[in-house]
């Protein structure tokens, strides 16, 4: 395969797990609150309220997908201002100047 064809691959895979899969599980609570009319029994344990149970769980699984892609995402960010800064004092050491006083 090209590389042109990986990063295409890889892209979309990225917004398939960043966007797509988060909201199809968060669709899929959905379905299931609607589905249970949404309600809730703490007295008997009915199909409806537990359908409406689990629906409220996948919305809580779809927001932490969410948020583990999120912090992943400001990981590398992190990561790249890491490397920026240490080119910078690379610079510093090698010149006496930092690369932004030239």
């Amino acid at each position: 395969m090209s590389d042109s064809r990986h990063r295409g691959i890889g892209a979309t895979l990225l917004a398939i797990t960043r966007l797509w899969l988060p909201l199809a599980i968060a669709a899929a609570g959905v379905v299931l609150i609607v589905l249970g009319h949404g309600s809730y029994s703490s007295v008997v344990a009915s199909a409806r309220s537990l359908e409406s149970a689990a629906g409220v769980a996948l919305l809580i699984v779809a927001l932490m997908v969410w948020m583990i892609n999120w912090l992943f995402r400001l990981s590398l960010r992190s990561n790249a201002e890491r490397d920026e800064e240490e080119a910078a004092r690379e610079h510093f050491s090698a010149t006496g100047r930092w690369p932004d006083e030239e």
